[in-house]
């Protein structure tokens, strides 16, 4: 109900908006309305209630400012997708988005559930490291999925996501981003994007797939420890043009449900293929820290299965399953890796 009144009055060309008026055309009592309108106003909106209105007393509500908040009614305005994320789950804080998302897909949520919180106490990250989410400067998310296809499979579902918000990245904030193997997207060489994919499957069967994503919006690096300060980027840092973090997320959603559909139906070529032209890794100087060993050698591009190539220095070539992937930059002194 509180995103049909904030679409009526966001549609109302700026005049204001009677309180019969919307109770008419949402069939709900004047007294129920105006109830909406004080829960609305505890949120942080802010309206003009009752005022002379070029010379002419109207009682009417007029939007005039909406908080910087991920609230669902602010994400559902938006929201251009055709199932992704049209249910909400929000937050103000949470210990971890991903552990709330798991515990509503065993609960039986519908595909396409997104969690989204302000911010994180113990945001996680690959390998069992945490991530730092802090409040409304960031946006920390989950999104549930049930696809059809098999559980070794579902370790592509982080390149896919790491295309979506990389791509909507770039387009809103005129920035460029890019992607680094497997679950990093990084700006200005340093960190901005982390994502965590955990899968829930029985034998041959998929029964979720949560993906989180830890976006750094504006932190600054006062938000951060000591240990990371250098290491982490905001997309403030370096955008050319306005955005707001709802906006983002609807755009990555949008990109997630093309890109998603589009490897349920065809498999995950295209998706793969999109990877390939916003790596960073690929091509570059590489340090890879696996579990049983450390080596180096050159990326030279990833599989069907979206393991990394690398040729080492004896000529020989490697795939990557897991562990730490570290690049050379071209300006690196004395060999260190980033």
């Amino acid at each position: 109900m509180r995103k049909r009144i904030l679409d009526l009055l966001r549609n109302s060309g700026g005049e204001p908006v009677s309180g019969e008026e919307i109770s008419r055309q949402l069939e709900v009592s004047r007294t129920a309305i105006w109830k909406h309108i004080q829960t609305l106003k505890n949120e942080g909106y802010d309206f003009m209630v009752g005022d002379d209105f070029g010379g002419v007393w109207i009682f009417g509500y007029l939007l005039l400012v909406a908080p910087n908040r991920l609230f669902p009614q602010e994400i559902l305005s938006r929201l251009q997708t055709k199932w992704l994320g049209h249910n909400i789950c929000y937050r103000d804080s949470v210990d971890s988005s991903n552990n709330l998302a798991k515990a509503l897909a065993n609960e039986g949520c519908e595909n396409g559930l997104v969690v989204v919180a302000e911010e994180q106490g113990a945001g996680k990250g690959r390998l069992s490291r945490g991530w730092i989410s802090p409040y409304a400067k960031g946006i920390w998310f989950s999104v549930v999925l049930k696809p059809p296809f098999l559980p070794q499979e579902a370790s592509k579902c982080t390149l896919l996501a790491a295309v979506a918000v990389v791509k909507a990245i770039n387009k809103i904030a005129g920035v460029q981003a890019a992607i680094k193997w497997p679950n990093d997207i990084l700006l200005l060489g340093r960190k901005l994007v982390g994502i965590l994919t955990e899968m829930n499957a029985e034998f041959g069967h998929i029964n979720y797939v949560v993906i989180g994503t830890g976006i750094n919006t504006n932190a600054t690096p006062d938000d951060y420890p000591e240990e990371v300060k250098h290491l982490a980027v905001s997309i403030c840092d370096a955008a050319t043009e306005p955005f707001t973090r709802v906006q983002l997320l609807c755009d990555i959603l949008k990109n997630m449900e093309e890109l998603y559909e589009a490897a349920v139906n065809e498999g995950f070529a295209s998706v793969l293929a999109e990877w390939r032209k916003y790596s960073c890794t690929l091509g570059q100087d590489v340090k890879v820290i696996a579990p049983d060993m450390t080596y180096y050698g050159k990326a030279e591009d990833i599989d069907e299965e979206g393991l990394l190539i690398v040729r080492k220095e004896d000529g020989t070539l490697e795939k990557v399953v897991a562990g730490d992937v570290s690049i050379r930059p071209a300006a690196a002194k004395n060999g260190a890796y980033a």
